[in-house]
């Protein structure tokens, strides 16, 4: 049964809604100040509030704010008087909801209720969720069945109880961070922090300020003693991604806080102890960059300790089902749509994809697929261009034909099928489009 709670003085407008409410079903608290309902919120968690604007011992305004800074997915209506629309419009971008008019808008509570409640609960739905399949990172969040997504989970598990040293190899999305996610909570570690960082997102300076930290005065800018990555990790793991991208001074310093367990900040002149675990990756061919002296071959030896290869995703085909229905439920829900499904040809063409972005590629397709679709299954028409029509591998991809053929689809793509908007774009006449389309086959 959803919660609702009442916060009004006038004691009789708040029995009348109250009355009104309940008759549809609804679990009603009410309070007459804000001291009362804030114990009222802590004890029962309402789904939505209706809060009076003006009350005892404060403004129903400003208590939105409050709320909502503490209680997301809690939404809340305003009750305002003749005159006060302002307070409305500022209670929506305190957060509210919505707004009514007291007393006159009583046939409008309960539709206006039914409409936060379902904001409510897709919240709700979103939240578990991520919980189940996404935020905590366990292995069995790990999506696929296939051999070699399972024989990796198999390697990272023995290694995650251990204190070794790790090192995951793979193309860009494939999972690295979420593997390391994984090993960190099933490790002895899991009670304490775990900490990424992308060494290819910073200068040299930033990177060697953000892992190791500096020390005030270091540099222009460092107004005051901050600590790095290293230091707030401690105790817990540290995840080096793109750890290829490392300047080589860098690494020689990574290099001794993996063989000493101590460090000196950019700035200071004393050692700090750290008890961390390392786990780094990279989708460089890591030991063609230490043949060709672009990775130091001593930091590569002390990384690759215990290595895990991560297979791309055109290497794990069986698993493309899996994933792609796992991400249409999670968007259909974030976007409050009821989708079931994909058609035949769509899942014929997810799983002949080559996905040179992996499963990030994959879920950014299906992200983009719910957003466009209007019927119950994913449709051909939803997805992008290049999947649609791939080439065969038969074509000559330079031949002028092939090449005008492909962006007339793509055009008449963007456009919907608009053949008038298609012509336009493309600058030519409709009778010329019509004649192309009937040349090249092209039915759309």
């Amino acid at each position: 049964m959803n919660k609702v709670l009442i916060i009004d003085d006038e004691e009789k407008l708040r029995n009348l809604l109250s009355r009104i409410i309940k008759l549809e079903g609804f679990s009603v608290t009410e309070a007459g100040s804000l001291k009362v309902a804030h114990k009222a919120i802590e004890k029962e968690e309402p789904d939505v509030i209706l809060c009076d604007v003006k009350l005892p011992d404060g403004n129903g305004v400003d208590f939105i704010k409050e709320v909502k800074s503490k209680h997301l997915i809690t939404e809340i209506i305003l009750l305002t008087a003749y005159g006060n629309i302002p307070d409305g419009i500022q209670a929506m971008k305190n957060g509210a909801f919505d707004y009514i008019i007291k007393g006159d808008d009583n046939d409008k509570v309960i539709p206006l209720l039914n409409k936060a409640i379902e904001k409510v609960e897709l919240q709700k739905r979103v939240l578990r969720l991520e919980e189940q399949s996404g935020n905590k990172y366990t292995f069995e969040s790990i999506i696929g069945t296939s051999k070699p997504i399972t024989d990796a989970i198999v390697l990272a598990k023995k290694a995650a109880s251990t204190e070794a040293t790790m090192l995951l190899l793979g193309e860009t999305g494939t999972g690295k961070e979420v593997f390391a996610q994984a090993i960190h909570h099933a490790s002895p570690r899991r009670l304490k922090s775990f900490l990424a960082i992308n060494c290819s997102s910073f200068s040299k300076e930033l990177l060697e300020s953000e892992i190791f930290g500096h020390k005030s005065g270091a540099f222009t800018g460092a107004l005051k003693d901050k600590k790095g990555l290293i230091e707030e990790t401690n105790g817990g793991t540290l995840f080096l991604d793109e750890i290829g991208e490392m300047p080589s001074d860098l690494q020689s310093k990574l290099l001794r806080v993996l063989e000493t367990s101590e460090f000196i900040k950019v700035g200071d002149t004393k050692l700090t102890k750290v008890d961390v675990r390392f786990i780094a990756a990279t989708n460089r061919k890591i030991e063609q960059d230490v043949n060709e002296g672009k990775f130091r071959e001593d930091l590569f030896y002390r990384l690759n300790t215990f290595t895990i290869e991560l297979p791309p995703l055109r290497e794990r085909k069986s698993d493309i089902p899996l994933l792609a229905n796992y991400y249409l439920s999670f968007f259909s829900i974030k976007s409050n749509k009821k989708i079931k499904g994909f058609t035949k040809d769509v899942l014929e063409l997810l799983q002949q994809s080559n996905w040179k972005g992996n499963i990030r590629e994959l879920k950014n397709v299906i992200e983009r697929a719910v957003i466009l679709e209007e019927s119950e299954n994913i449709t051909k028409e939803s997805l992008p261009y290049e999947l649609q029509f791939p080439f065969t591998g038969t074509e000559n991809i330079y031949d002028l034909a092939v090449i005008e053929r492909q962006h007339i689809r793509k055009v008449l793509q963007h456009t919907n099928g608009n053949k008038s908007e298609t012509a336009r774009l493309l600058n030519i006449g409709l009778t010329t489009l019509y004649r192309k389309l009937e040349e090249y086959n092209i039915s759309k």
